[in-house]
C-alpha cells in the first residue's frame, strides 16, 4: 500500500512540475483528507429498458421498451416444478405466431409441458443452446436459458402478472 502511495505522490509531482494535471485526475490532499473533484465524463448505456411480465401459463415474457420485440422463456417456477429438463422443442425462425399457441414444448423426467405464448408476431431468434443442453433451464430458466426472441405485433392477451403478482399467485398453487 505505501508502494502505491509512494508511486502515486511522484506521478503527481511530475506532473505538477510540468504544470499540468493528467485528463480527469482528481488532486487528494492526503493530511486532511480534503477532495477536490474535477469533472469527468459520465458514460451512460443507451440499451432498451425491459419489462418483464409472468403469464398464469409459467411463462415471461421481457417486452423491450419500445414494444416491438420481447424474449420469451419459462418462469423459474416452472422449471422446479418440471424437474429434471431432458429435452425441449423450439419454435422455428421467422414462424408466425398467435397469442395462445404452442410454439414448443419442455420434456422432463417428471412430465412435458408445451410453451405457449401470449403475444402474436414473429420468432426472430431461438436459443439453440437449450437444444444441445436443455439442462440449462433448470440452472437459469429466467436469464441465460430464454427460449425465444420475438416481434411483437399486436397487445400481449391474458392476464399478465408483474413479479410480486406472480409470486403471489404461485405461492397459492
Amino acid at each position: 500500500m505505501a508502494a502505491r502511495v509512494s508511486v502515486a505522490r511522484v506521478a503527481r509531482q511530475l506532473a505538477f512540475s510540468a504544470g499540468q494535471r493528467p485528463a480527469g485526475f482528481t488532486n487528494v490532499c492526503l493530511r486532511t483528507q480534503q477532495r477536490v473533484l474535477v469533472p469527468r465524463r459520465l458514460f451512460s448505456g443507451s440499451g432498451a429498458l425491459q419489462v418483464k411480465k409472468y403469464t398464469e401459463d409459467h411463462e415471461w415474457i421481457e417486452i423491450s421498451e419500445d414494444g416491438k420485440t420481447c424474449t420469451l422463456g419459462i418462469s423459474t417456477y416452472a422449471a422446479k416444478a418440471l424437474g429434471d429438463v431432458v429435452y425441449i422443442e423450439l419454435p422455428e425462425v421467422d414462424m408466425d405466431i398467435s397469442a395462445g399457441d404452442a410454439i414448443g414444448a419442455v420434456e422432463s423426467v417428471k412430465s412435458a409441458s408445451d410453451i405457449l405464448t401470449p403475444v402474436s408476431g414473429t420468432v426472430k431468434e431461438v436459443n439453440s443452446s437449450l437444444e444441445e443442453k436443455p439442462g440449462k433451464i433448470n440452472k437459469d430458466p429466467e436469464g441465460e436459458a430464454w427460449i425465444a426472441k420475438l416481434e411483437i405485433s399486436g397487445e400481449p392477451e391474458g392476464r399478465m402478472m408483474t413479479e410480486e403478482e406472480y409470486k403471489e399467485f404461485t405461492a397459492d398453487a
